[in-house]
């Protein structure tokens, strides 16, 4: 989708000749600002109750008398803050999208001057709208005609916003790659596709790339990831991508992305209802790979380096059973409990290897646990980390992304649950603090350096009649990395 700003005055918004025209309305009257034809047909809607001023209520015209575009559509927004605007926008595209229109302009009136965050939120709002899964589905409906988004401006506005849709072009980009990857079977997105995808991103935005086979990931040491993949006739693969936007000496941000592309629970087998939703197991992988889509459109001028460890996790005759003990690339041994908690098992290997590279903070993103997801529901991610920083840096990124997120604690007490009898640590605890208790295995692994983990059980994908990955967190992530850069 193309996106760019245009010059025009809120009171000349009836004479542009568009296909479709979103006016955001701000504020609990009409705008005095509103030109004369808009702010008649507005008036004429609220006295007819056909409108109120109410964040989302959102009022739809077809070729409405004394104004040029052929589609019009009022919404409201709660406030003049660029997280309601986005809301806002979301609600008035669901209007427009299935038009026939192929180019929108989108104002807003009543409220403040808008900013580069409200021109990103833009970008995000409407690629995300036309966003269409289709890999395996022929018969899916035609994609939404809408080619082409103008954000109305005025010219001291310009220069700001024309880079917060560049940012968001990005941005959205990096979320459609997540969104794709996430939604695809298990038989489509395997480690193998992972890794043929990481490589064509390589090739696009000049990262280098190394993917290591079963047998390499086995000469590095890395048992408790190779555990969780015994059970599958699909090989692992332990993915490597690195972006340099700084000098060789500058130390990496490294992310790590849980890709288990499918989770039976292994031999700790799931119950059959919902368990086609595992193949969204892989969510923090493809966030992964969106943000480095994301990064490679920006070009921050930071290192980077993307861990991706993947893997199906299966019942079978050679799967890892509960109570076996297993010894991870740090050295310290697992007592396997419970099969299904395999995540960490994939993501420890990966933090202890992320130590060669001598990073300046780890993230890890997973679809860890269900515990997350009954203490935050689906609005936020939870951020567990043992730097004040790096979390403070986070939950700002999150907050500026539009990417909610919420901090955990990380209390020493919870670390009691996780002592085993046989092994250094067992692989869970109780059911209570089921999230945190995950979080403080994968502590164990990162006392090298800065570290921060970010579980999207809640976040990653929606399930029901919207069902779908959402492509999180990869604005929160995109933030964190520009943020570092600026730095």
């Amino acid at each position: 989708m193309d996106f760019k700003t245009q010059l025009a005055p809120t009171a000349g918004l009836s004479h542009l000749p568009v296909d479709a025209l979103l006016v955001v309305i701000v504020g609990q009257a009409v705008p005095k600002t509103l030109d004369k034809a808009l702010g008649s047909l507005l008036n004429d809607a609220v006295k007819q109750a056909d409108f109120e001023f109410k964040a989302g209520r959102c009022l739809y015209l077809h070729r409405p008398a004394g104004v040029r575009a052929a589609r019009l559509a009022f919404v409201a927004a709660a406030d003049a803050s660029a997280k309601a605007f986005k809301a806002a926008l979301v609600a008035g595209l669901g209007s427009l999208k299935m038009l026939g229109a192929t180019e929108l302009a989108v104002a807003s009136v009543g409220g403040e001057a808008l900013s580069a965050a409200h021109a990103e939120a833009l970008a995000v709002a409407a690629s995300a709208a036309v966003y269409l899964y289709r890999h395996t589905k022929p018969s899916a409906p035609a994609a939404p005609r809408l080619a082409r988004v103008s954000l109305l401006a005025a010219k001291a506005q310009v220069a700001e916003l024309t880079k917060g849709l560049r940012q968001g072009q990005a941005v959205a980009a990096g979320v459609a790659l997540a969104r794709e990857y996430a939604n695809r079977p298990a038989n489509h997105a395997t480690p193998r596709h992972l890794a043929e995808q990481a490589r064509k991103l390589g090739k696009q935005h000049g990262f280098k790339v190394e993917v290591f086979d079963r047998k390499k990931i086995e000469k590095i040491g890395m048992g408790a990831f190779l555990a969780v993949a015994q059970g599958s006739a699909e090989p692992p693969r332990f993915i490597v991508m690195h972006y340099r936007g700084a000098a060789k000496s500058q130390a990496p941000l490294v992310l790590v992305g849980k890709g288990i592309t499918f989770d039976t629970g292994g031999i700790s087998l799931k119950p059959g209802a919902e368990m086609d939703e595992m193949k969204f197991d892989m969510g923090g992988a493809a966030s992964v790979l969106g943000t480095m889509r994301a990064i490679g459109e920006l070009r921050p001028r930071i290192n980077v380096v993307a861990l991706i460890p993947a893997c199906e996790n299966m019942p079978g005759s050679r799967a890892v059973k509960p109570g076996d003990v297993v010894r991870s690339l740090s050295g310290q041994t697992i007592e396997i409990l419970n099969t299904d908690a395999e995540g960490r098992l994939i993501l420890c290997d990966a933090l202890t290897y992320a130590e060669r590279f001598k990073p300046a903070a780890v993230v890890d993103i997973a679809t860890l646990t269900g515990a997350c997801v009954i203490a935050l529901g689906h609005h936020n991610s939870g951020l567990f980390s043992s730097d004040d920083q790096l979390a403070g840096e986070l939950l700002a990124a999150s907050r500026s992304a539009l990417d909610a997120a919420w901090r955990m604690p990380l209390d020493d007490e919870y670390d009691e649950g996780l002592k085993s009898h046989f092994a250094d640590m067992a692989n869970i605890a109780g059911r209570p603090g089921g999230a945190i208790t995950a979080a403080k295995f994968l502590q164990r692994y990162t006392t090298q350096y800065p570290w921060a983990h970010l579980d999207i059980a809640g976040t990653g994908w929606q399930s029901g009649a919207a069902k779908g990955a959402t492509g999180r967190p990869v604005p929160l992530l995109t933030h964190f990395v520009l943020g570092r850069a600026a730095a």
